[in-house]
């Protein structure tokens, strides 16, 4: 799949963070039994890519990286079973290094500048972040104007309440969320409350 058939498989891509291994493929079940089958685990722990190697032998979940910052975040993702890749921000560097590997890259944005930098890149499926704390649903509606061609995931700040607010707008196809994945659930092994939580994001749009 190319970044945007992925970003429309599910109204919400899961954003997670594993500390413990053993939750990695439970997990993914419990996501993918609830309907989201894009998966982004962050290179936030040191068993992040052991996560992603297990989750991606899980039928249904298509695993990717987040929190890729170069080259070689990219090529271990993708020797541990990473099918695409997601970013806080966008260089020429890592567009080149995603493409040489022919890793799907949804690379982060912020301002207009890193907009057109990143179609520069040939770069047109984004994420907006962080999408909260950088001005909401009023920027990226504002974004539609200039930037027609363009469509956007924002992630980071975002819960259930807030997420109708963003997949309401045009040139959002999805968004980023880690409440469908509570660390707190994930202690207890709370596996169908989370696939709860997924269940309900179809009903987001």
């Amino acid at each position: 799949m190319n970044v945007r058939e992925l970003m429309q498989v599910a109204p919400v891509i899961p954003v997670l963070v594993i500390d413990d291994v053993s939750h990695a493929v439970p997990l993914a079940e419990a996501l993918v039994a609830g309907g989201l089958r894009v998966l982004e685990v962050t290179l936030r722990t040191p068993v992040a890519l052991q996560a992603m190697k297990a989750m991606s032998d899980v039928e249904g979940a298509i695993v990717g990286v987040g929190t890729a910052l170069d080259g070689d975040d990219l090529k271990k993702a993708q020797d541990n079973g990473a099918t695409f890749a997601v970013s806080p921000g966008f260089t020429a560097e890592l567009g080149k290094a995603a493409n040489a590997i022919s890793m799907p890259l949804l690379p982060g944005i912020m301002t207009p500048a890193d907009i057109m930098r990143a179609r520069d890149g040939g770069f047109t499926e984004l994420k907006f972040f962080p999408a909260s704390q950088a001005g909401g649903p009023q920027l990226l509606k504002a974004f539609s104007g200039p930037f027609t061609d363009t469509v956007f995931c924002p992630t980071g700040g975002i819960s259930a309440a807030s997420a109708t607010d963003y997949l309401s707008l045009k040139n959002v196809l999805c968004v980023g969320g880690s409440w469908v994945a509570p660390k707190a659930m994930m202690e207890a092994g709370d596996w169908a409350g989370i696939t709860s939580l997924a269940s309900e994001c179809e009903s987001l749009t």
